[in-house]
């Protein structure tokens, strides 16, 4: 190898490195983020899931409670969710470190476009949650509770709970990113907003079999997850239409601006001529 493709050997190794470097400083934060806040609410984990556990305490027969089946769950199991309260607190840091790392290869229509997409999907995540919370919770449990058969005493092991919440809050808030696909989806030019709007029909059925697969067995929580899902996909339809629409008008200013310049350097020729 001569010396001229070995300082050209360096100089791609160089970038390389300096990018592995990058990404191990934004991990670093981000663990160091969400340790951070797992060491604050860890002193408050029994409060929280406490406060988790109210939607369905208030359902509960009177006299009954949650038990704990293995032998630690008493002690692990709160922490357990103040680690996942960390993470999901932490998550606006996570998308920041991610976004600062792809940024500076993006162009700047890309950069105008995915740092509000990033913002608002977050925020719609914690929307969804919300939604799972304050209003599907109630509902489920006021469900389940009752459809015990009789001479059945409900006694729900605070695992299984853990796990059966968590769950509903991750299908909420991945179905409130229904919008965020559906403008990827135009603005990558998969596809149109005419085209995804002949497709309502099938929206509509697949909203309802993602709520059988992502939810309890009964129609309530189904039917209460299938039909945000089919509205946010109208609110991305109606956004994705209002952004072909300015891109287009951007097009059109564009290609304004590029015909008088050729125009202005035309009439500078036919001058000098």
């Amino acid at each position: 190898m001569s010396g001229d493709d070995h300082d050209a050997a360096g100089a791609e190794e160089q970038p390389f490195i300096s990018h592995l470097i990058e990404l191990r400083n934004r991990l670093l934060r981000v663990v160091f983020t969400v340790l951070a806040v797992f060491l604050v609410l860890a002193p408050f984990a029994n409060e929280l899931y406490a406060y988790l556990a109210g939607p369905l305490m208030r359902h509960m027969p009177e006299n009954s409670s949650m038990i704990a089946i293995e032998v630690a769950s008493p002690f692990l199991i709160p922490f357990k969710l103040a680690f996942v309260a960390a993470i999901f607190i932490s998550m606006p840091v996570i998308l920041y470190q991610f976004w600062a790392f792809i940024a500076p290869g993006l162009y700047r229509h890309e950069k105008r476009m995915i740092l509000p997409l990033l913002v608002a999907s977050t925020l719609l995540f914690y929307g969804g949650a919300a939604f799972a919370y304050f209003v599907v919770f109630p509902l489920v449990f006021a469900f389940l509770t009752a459809a015990a058969p009789a001479g059945v005493t409900v006694m729900t092991d605070i695992s299984k709970y853990l796990d059966f919440v968590l769950t509903l809050f991750f299908a909420f808030g991945a179905a409130f990113e229904v919008p965020i696909v559906t403008i990827v989806l135009v603005w990558t030019g998969i596809t149109t907003p005419q085209s995804l709007a002949e497709k309502r029909p099938y929206v509509i059925v697949a909203a309802f079999v993602i709520g059988m697969f992502l939810t309890p067995p009964d129609a309530i929580s189904q039917t209460m997850l299938a039909i945000p899902i089919w509205l946010l996909f109208e609110s991305g339809l109606l956004f994705s239409r209002l952004f072909v629409r300015r891109r287009s008008q951007h097009s059109a200013a564009d290609g304004e601006d590029m015909q008088a310049h050729f125009d202005a350097i035309e009439k500078f020729e036919d001058k000098e001529n």
